[in-house]
């Protein structure tokens, strides 16, 4: 029997998006994972990134979130970059 799963949609902004060429992800994680387990699997899977993993803010379905903060299945979470322009 496989271990139940959570499924979250993670918008993607500014650096994150332009290194996946895409706006969102569908990703699945254990119940109970913590919203910053989203930042460290696409560390993971591009290592560039690293260096917004210190000033990236969390926000689970548009609200800030601590990274500590466990997913539900369904949530729209986001990794907020800074950004500039104006």
């Amino acid at each position: 029997m496989s271990e139940p799963s959570i499924t979250v949609t993670v918008k993607l902004f500014a650096a994150y998006q332009e290194t996946y060429g895409l706006p969102e992800l569908q990703l699945g994680f254990p119940p109970q994972t913590s919203v910053s387990a989203v930042l460290d699997r696409l560390l993971s899977e591009h290592p560039e990134l690293e260096q917004w993993r210190e000033v990236t803010r969390f926000g689970i379905n548009l609200q800030f979130v601590p990274p500590d903060t466990p997913l539900q299945d369904g949530d729209e979470v986001v990794l907020i970059p800074p950004v500039s322009g104006g």
